[in-house]
């Protein structure tokens, strides 16, 4: 029951990019992603117009954070030394950063991006002002968490079963005439509170003011839209829901979804909700290693022709998912690349007709012989419709 990452993971993406950077000229690489900066480091913050910047040399990590960061970020044992200002506007966030390479004789460097990111109003001089960047828009750190280690699969792993939990109470307490944002926040509340229970301590703190599991749905003709929002209004017998529940796990995530029914299934809706359930397994069969991307979505879209209902498909097959909700490489048409062991993702191929949405979505892991299932709610019709 793995919680967080061990101290070796962070190592092994030190050294890797410091391998990176000894392949270039420069002196020093620099992010300014908040999610680059928490892989690399296990630092996590959120991301505002008060820039924070990391920077590794082949012997050194440092860091600029705001005054506001200074408490969090010392504790973080692979961070030799802490660079602050006192806020934005008012201090000098870049100019800071500056200083801070200059204090680690980094006078040429390569970077994610020539400044912090222009969020919440941020507008500040770009790093080039203050250092010779040689290299802006590095992708190493993305690159290297398309695939992921053994030791994150398990915490999306443990994600999973924290989702399957939440996913259960759904359905426990959904009934004809309950709200769906009630529903939604009481099966959060009650997962977040088992998992909590059953963790303790060895729960790595991920939360601010909510629970590590969220777990919800959309209703009736909001289904209908491939990001619907929760309707103001009562569940009614035959209503359409799509779901989706997920479980923060040390900053790791899966995704499970499920198209359910309240009371009763007309012939149209098991109709649409079997193509949906065998587009999944189209794509499932499709999947492994070696196998191009493009060549999972085309698959599904070769069945959707099939069946005559490509006009009701929105979006691709998947993505992968980890860090975040959405992460590249995408299953899609579009894509170029492969599928690799390690690759995590969604797949969740989905219908819309004019009045709901059919969509499951499961989170699978590619092996070097195939793929694993990592989420596992029942995927069939019966296990799905909520009975009176």
């Amino acid at each position: 029951m793995p919680t967080r990452l061990p101290a070796s993971e962070f190592d092994a993406r030190l050294n890797a990019v410091r391998d990176r950077l000894a392949a270039t000229d420069a002196d020093a690489a620099v992010w300014f992603d908040a999610t680059s900066i928490e892989y690399l480091t296990g630092f996590h913050h959120i991301q505002t117009e008060r820039p924070v910047a990391l920077a590794v040399t082949t012997d050194r990590v440092e860091i600029t954070v705001p005054r506001l960061e200074v408490e969090r970020v010392e504790p973080t044992p692979r961070i030799d030394a802490v660079h602050s200002y006192f806020d934005y506007p008012g201090g000098d966030p870049i100019e800071t950063v500056g200083e801070m390479l200059a204090d680690m004789a980094a006078e040429t460097v390569v970077a994610d991006a020539d400044g912090a990111p222009g969020v919440m109003g941020y507008d500040g001089p770009p790093l080039s002002d203050f250092c010779e960047v040689t290299e802006e828009g590095i992708e190493w750190v993305p690159e290297m968490r398309e695939a992921k280690t053994d030791a994150e699969v398990d915490l999306i792993r443990e994600s999973a079963r924290w989702a399957n939990l939440g996913h259960q109470y759904l359905a426990d307490h959904t009934e004809v005439g309950a709200h769906p944002a009630t529903v939604s926040q009481r099966a959060s509340m009650e997962a977040s509170r088992a998992m909590f229970d059953a963790l303790g301590s060895e729960y790595a703190v991920r939360t601010r003011g909510d629970g590590p599991v969220h777990a919800g749905y959309i209703s009736g003709e909001e289904t209908s839209l491939p990001h619907g929002h929760t309707p103001n209004e009562r569940l009614s017998r035959g209503d359409v829901l799509v779901t989706g529940a997920t479980a923060n796990v040390d900053g790791y995530y899966s995704e499970l979804e499920r198209t359910m029914f309240v009371g009763e299934v007309s012939d149209e809706q098991e109709y649409y909700f079997e193509i949906a359930v065998e587009a999944q397994d189209v794509a499932f069969d499709a999947m492994g290693p070696g196998v191009p991307l493009s060549h999972v979505d085309q698959a599904v879209w070769d069945y959707f022709e099939e069946q005559g209902v490509t006009d009701l498909a929105r979006h691709h097959v998947g993505h992968n998912i980890g860090m975040d909700g959405h992460e590249p490489p995408y299953i899609d048409r579009g894509s170029d690349g492969e599928m690799e062991p390690g690759h995590v993702y969604t797949i969740e191929p989905g219908l819309y007709t004019e009045d709901a949405g059919y969509r499951h979505s499961d989170t699978v892991a590619v092996t070097e012989d195939g793929i694993e299932f990592l989420t596992y709610y029942p995927r069939d019709l019966e296990s799905n419709v909520i009975r009176e």
